[in-house]
């Protein structure tokens, strides 16, 4: 119908409008993290999605729920509200679990899904019957509910892959993607060979063609993608997810415009450099939570996004004796979009008191699980078990009651007609037919086509949003990032006026919502910042009375304005303790910066384990927290560690270590101290490859105020004679 026609009918439907007052706001439900914690101390590598029932359905890998626990066949959990939870059992028994599984194999790390009118399931199996002992692969089930039952198909999606040394690569962590091209895409992998992303058959059910890989290895596991604004945005966690108290998991991202990448982060570096890229989502703040990872994503009824995700309690690291299993709840968070960038809570990272839990259910008077009632002009039909009453439009429908003012966003599962409109404020136009998704305001159009097997008789989900002067639809399989077409239009001056929300053409409608869209937030939260020049060195002359060693190397020099340093065949980790470290005074006071510069070039490419140089916080050979640009395996990266003693009964100690920005052979480092509410000293870590753009990361929390010093070690492989580590100053500023 011409646009012009639409908004003429449009109006004559106005005229039946009744009961225009707004909805009162319905009170704000919190929650705190874990939320898992009312049914499980563990919930870890967790996906999600609304069922058509309303309810979010959570699962999660195979660790026992508890302490003592037995091992699942992953787990199964839901929520309406995300403030209480209901746990539902696990996807698998031992009759159903998938036949090509060895008996002693693990299931992990489920990704959820929901197309061609079923849930469908990806996970990871570690051991097949092919080859037992090892040969992990990705297995795909179906279910007609997202509580199951579960039924595996009779093989891998994704099969073991030969590493060509007798063993296998790391064909782990699963996660889907339908895009725009209508093709299905899975991305897989993890440390060991990298992640690939490979088109599946249009059932979801088979690999086909030939896999890309999306990044280095070494480097990223627990992916997932979404699509936003045009981009696809990659997403993948780093470093050790299990390390107890030393656990310093992150997750990082790149974007690309197709869903093969290749993906690049903020500044422009690949995630398959060996200098690897990767711009921040979420890392540990200093508060309890470390090791933030392994995450999904959902959209809220209010266009609020939100990062699911385990972490570890930095007080209770364990759910078995140490060394054994870690505890891993579910949290979940805010994702705020910064500059095209998605930013936990804006950067702050994972939060620990109360906070607004997502928005669930409509406004508007309407029960998104029996939406007819809330409607003039639909019909109530009964539904199907899943998803119970449906209202079907044929014609004309509205609203009972007005929409507010301003930014709105209206969502709803849908089974289309030939064509279907939404209109928003007797304003906003948005339409499906012929194929094609199209937003209409005024004289303005921005249109998409529909991939051409998109079948509008099955399931999807439809949103129309309103935020500001930015109208976007999106059409896609389940609100999980996937995307069958988006479009999106800028209207200078645009301010939606309260009115009915209205529908014009045929669709059966489900779990409808209206709500007034999340203030979005578009500024990172402060970060530390230099001021004054307390105390230092640049190297001018000999070291001073403020310098002090701890094994120390005669090999470092100072000449020239700078110290250089051989690296020493030494590490500080474990048992071995021979490195030396240079130690100078630090200033007085709970807050300050220390910074130097370093130049130190590890190459790029080959295998140079564990070539490194940089800062370190130090209590003793077993407590500190040491940030380096390191070689690990073929990466170049910003390691930023911590070493404590994790079994006083016999002085074991536990390593981990967090990413940090992108490596280069001249690297600016920062440690910026203070004392949180808790007075506990906290250390967070910050890194520049040009000396003035800063890329604030993770924070380790020690018992007690360190000596801050330098240090080049690494018991590397890969260059003689050693690299030398040249410093430029070591520098303590005020914190502003």
């Amino acid at each position: 119908m011409p646009p012009r026609r639409l908004l003429a009918a449009v109006m004559t439907v106005a005229a039946i409008a009744a009961g225009t007052t707004a909805a009162t706001a319905a009170p704000v439900v919190t929650t705190t993290n874990p939320i898992t914690s009312s049914f499980a101390d563990t919930f870890a590598d967790p996906s999600i999605i609304q069922g058509r029932d309303g309810y979010w359905y959570a699962y999660a890998t195979s660790d026992p729920l508890v302490a003592n626990g037995p091992f699942g066949l992953m787990h199964m959990a839901r929520t309406k509200d995300f403030s209480s939870w209901e746990y539902l059992g696990t996807v698998f028994n031992d009759q159903t679990k998938p036949s090509w599984a060895a008996p002693g194999s693990f299931f992990w790390a489920p990704d959820i899904r929901y197309f061609d009118g079923h849930y469908v399931m990806y996970f990871t199996v570690t051991d097949t019957n092919a080859n037992p002992g090892g040969d992990p692969a990705i297995g795909v089930a179906t279910a007609p509910t997202p509580a199951g039952p579960w039924t595996a198909t009779s093989g891998p999606v994704v099969a073991p892959r030969p590493d060509g040394n007798g063993g296998y690569l790391g064909t782990i962590d699963p996660a889907m993607l339908t895009a725009a091209d209508g093709k299905r895409y899975l991305y897989y992998g993890g440390f060991y060979g990298g992640i690939s992303v490979t088109e599946l058959s249009p059932d979801g059910m088979h690999a086909v063609g030939t896999p890309t890989q999306v990044t280095i290895g070494d480097r990223y596991e627990g992916s997932y993608v979404v699509y936003r604004d045009g981009w696809y945005y990659f997403m993948g966690s780093s470093m050790n997810c299990c390390a107890g108290p030393t656990t310093g998991y992150s997750v990082f991202a790149g974007r690309s415009r197709s869903p093969k990448g290749p993906f690049v982060d903020a500044d422009g570096a690949a995630l398959t450099d060996s200098r690897v890229g990767g711009t921040t989502v979420i890392t540990q703040n200093g508060n309890r939570w470390i090791g933030p990872g392994h995450h999904a994503f959902i959209t809220d009824a209010a266009g609020q996004d939100h990062i699911v995700y385990h972490a570890i309690d930095r007080n209770q690291p364990w759910l078995t004796n140490p060394f054994g299993i870690n505890r891993r709840p579910m949290l979940i968070d805010n994702i705020d979009w910064i500059d095209g960038w998605p930013r936990t809570n804006a950067g702050a990272g994972p939060s620990q008191n109360p906070v607004a839990a997502p928005t669930t259910g409509s406004a508007l008077g309407i029960d998104s699980t029996d939406p007819a009632a809330g409607l003039r002009g639909a019909t109530r039909q009964p539904g199907d078990s899943l998803g119970g009453p449906t209202a079907t439009i044929n014609g004309a429908a509205q609203t009972r009651q007005s929409a507010p003012d301003g930014s709105l966003r209206v969502e709803a599962d849908v089974k289309l007609g030939n064509s279907f409109t939404t209109v928003l404020g007797n304003q906003v136009v948005t339409t499906v037919a012929n194929d094609r998704l199209t937003i209409t305001v005024g004289g303005r159009t921005s249109s998409v086509n529909l991939p051409a097997d998109f079948d509008r008789t099955q399931w999807n989900k439809l949103s129309v949003q309103v935020s500001g002067s930015t109208v976007t639809a999106r059409l896609n399989d389940a609100g999980l990032g996937d995307v069958y077409g988006e479009a999106q239009l800028a209207v200078p001056g645009l301010e939606l006026r309260s009115a009915p929300v209205r529908w014009l053409g045929s669709a059966e409608v489900d779990n409808l919502t209206v709500r007034s869209v999340a203030k979005p937030v578009n500024k990172m939260v402060a970060v530390p910042r230099t001021g004054k020049l307390l105390t230092g060195d640049s190297f001018d002359g000999a070291l001073g009375s403020d310098w002090s060693w701890v094994r120390k190397d005669d090999k470092a020099t100072v000449a020239d304005g700078k110290l250089s340093w051989p690296l020493e065949n030494a590490d500080m980790t474990g048992s071995s303790n021979n490195a030396g470290l240079l130690f100078h005074t630090v200033p007085t006071g709970d807050s300050w910066i220390a910074e130097t510069k370093l130049h130190l070039d590890t190459g790029q490419g080959d295998v140079r384990n564990y070539q490194q140089a940089g800062m370190i916080a130090y209590l003793n050979d077993d407590d500190f927290a040491r940030l380096g640009n390191v070689a690990i395996w073929k990466t170049r990266q910003t390691e930023y560690g911590r070493e404590l003693v994790a079994r006083p009964s016999d002085g074991a100690t536990s390593y981990g270590a967090a990413a940090i920005g992108r490596s280069a052979p001249t690297l600016w480092m920062r440690l910026a101290y203070h004392k949180n509410a808790a007075g506990e000293h906290v250390y967070r870590a910050g890194t520049s490859v040009d000396g003035k753009n800063w890329t604030w990361g993770a924070s380790w929390v020690l018992p007690s105020a360190a000596k801050i010093g330098i240090y080049a070690h690494g018991e590397f492989t890969g260059a003689n004679p050693p690299p030398v580590a040249t410093f430029d100053y070591l520098n303590f500023y005020e914190s502003r």
